[in-house]
């Protein structure tokens, strides 16, 4: 599957926390290009409550639902109080060779009986090739209470099935193992199998189309929830999210270090930090001047299961200074280290989504604003991430930017009526006090009545 990059084009999510309906768009998500393109940055901006993070929370869950895994049951307590069902819609477009796959990919969620299960899941497809485009049709539907079908179109799964009458069997057996585990039928293990294994030509190209979403949300789509951060900020551990792929060693996700004492560690787990490490390394130095990591290698310690490891410890070098733990340096620091070698895949990997919560926690306004400007110009991956910040709306292109609103029913919207030469930042800002867009962006406070509530407060607390 190296022959194919994915990139997300946008995501709709309904009544998933206070999003009662709302729609993110990438922005290259329009482009008709047979070419991927450059770096994809979108930040999401706007007041505590309005919706920022339910984009994370939903992207997080449609990685575990496509790679197969059960459903993590916290989801029912993202699904709105006044509705049993939630609805995420993910469009991706999917490059191969002299042609393009359009790609959405449809989640209906239902509580039942306090269980949340997935209702109905259905891929549709288009295809871009030689200048001209197919129609965007429904390939694959699934219908959990529709038992007597495997999946529709018919016609599709006839293709599927072939000569193979067994095939038959075999999808509904692995249908019914979907349902048992609480999983998607289309990316669970037993049908995907059955799905992406040899097939007839006709439904070859749907085959690589849901062997691609797979790969994308395996490898190369990374969620950091604020959960991520909430390890740093308590001094406890260091979560370093990582991808690496060389002869030596392949390996993805979040490598944990504690902050408080050394680690011990197998052969395997020390050769992956060290090439964490010394991939960081590469970039670290540029961004806080002079400052390396480094593995402080206490010796050989036996593990509990009585094979040889290492204890290990992650100083912080810098020039002329004896080192010291990592866990001296700054929140903001930790922070960076943390989600350098994400940054790092997502700046060199085209097929690379990276996704942040609150990016600009504990970093610099300066800084942030820096990396975010050289990975719009030089990165050839997507970026999506949260922020309060107001440094990035400087920096980015109009496209790059997008605002939560006070409305549920229309969530996520781009400032209109932005011109070339316009501060992003000070229309923003005119925005909140004096309106002008197609939604209300900030839920107004009264200064005065704040003010009057704090020294009301303040004197029923010196009265006790």
């Amino acid at each position: 599957m190296g022959d194919f990059v994915v990139r997300l084009s946008s995501l709709t999510l309904q009544n998933i926390k206070n999003v009662k309906n709302g729609t993110i768009f990438m922005p290259m998500a329009n482009e008709k290009s047979l070419n991927v393109g450059g770096a994809e940055i979108l930040g999401i901006y706007g007041q505590n409550g309005s919706g920022k993070t339910a984009v994370v929370d939903g992207l997080y869950f449609l990685q575990q639902i496509m790679i197969g895994e059960t459903i993590d049951q916290s989801i029912s307590d993202y699904i709105g109080v006044d509705d049993d069902e939630a609805y995420v819609n993910a469009e991706f477009k999917i490059y191969g060779k002299e042609k393009v796959y359009e790609v959405g990919y449809n989640i209906v969620l239902k509580e039942n009986d306090g269980t949340v299960e997935i209702e109905r899941e259905f891929l549709k497809c288009a295809i871009n090739r030689d200048g001209k485009r197919t129609n965007k049709n429904i390939f694959m539907d699934y219908v959990r209470c529709e038992s007597e079908n495997i999946f529709k179109p018919q016609k599709r799964l006839d293709e599927l099935i072939g000569k193979n009458k067994e095939r038959r069997t075999d999808l509904i057996v692995a249908r019914k193992m979907a349902e048992k585990s609480n999983c998607s039928y289309v990316f669970g293990e037993s049908s995907r199998e059955i799905f992406c294994q040899k097939v007839e030509d006709k439904f070859e190209e749907y085959a690589n189309v849901i062997r691609a979403l797979f790969e994308f949300a395996l490898k190369d789509l990374f969620v950091i929830r604020n959960t991520h951060s909430g390890m740093i900020t308590a001094n406890f551990l260091l979560p370093m999210a990582f991808r690496i792929e060389n002869n030596q060693v392949g390996a993805k996700g979040d490598f944990t270090i504690p902050l408080t004492e050394p680690v011990v560690l197998d052969a395997v787990k020390k050769e992956i930090l060290d090439e964490i490490v010394k991939q960081i390394n590469n970039v670290l130095y540029t961004i806080i001047p002079g400052m390396m990591i480094d593995v402080k290698d206490y010796g050989k310690q036996a593990l509990d299961s009585g094979e040889e490891g290492w204890k290990v410890e992650l100083m912080s070098v810098r020039e002329g200074k004896k080192p010291i733990p990592i866990r001296m340096e700054s929140e903001g620091i930790i922070k960076i280290i943390s989600i350098l070698n994400v940054l790092i895949q997502a700046f060199g990997n085209p097929s690379i989504c990276l996704v942040i919560d609150e990016l600009d926690a504990g970093i610099f306004e300066y800084l942030l604003g820096e990396i975010l400007a050289i990975f719009e110009k030089s990165a050839k991956g997507q970026l999506i991430f949260t922020s309060h910040n107001l440094r990035a709306l400087e920096m980015l292109d109009k496209s790059c930017i997008m605002f939560s609103t006070v409305n549920p029913e229309n969530r996520y919207i781009h400032m209109k009526s932005v011109k070339g030469n316009n501060n992003l930042r000070s229309m923003y800002i005119r925005s909140i006090t004096l309106g002008g867009q197609d939604e209300t962006i900030y839920e107004e406070t009264d200064s005065l009545k704040i003010a009057r509530a704090f020294r009301k407060a303040g004197r029923s607390v010196h009265n006790e």
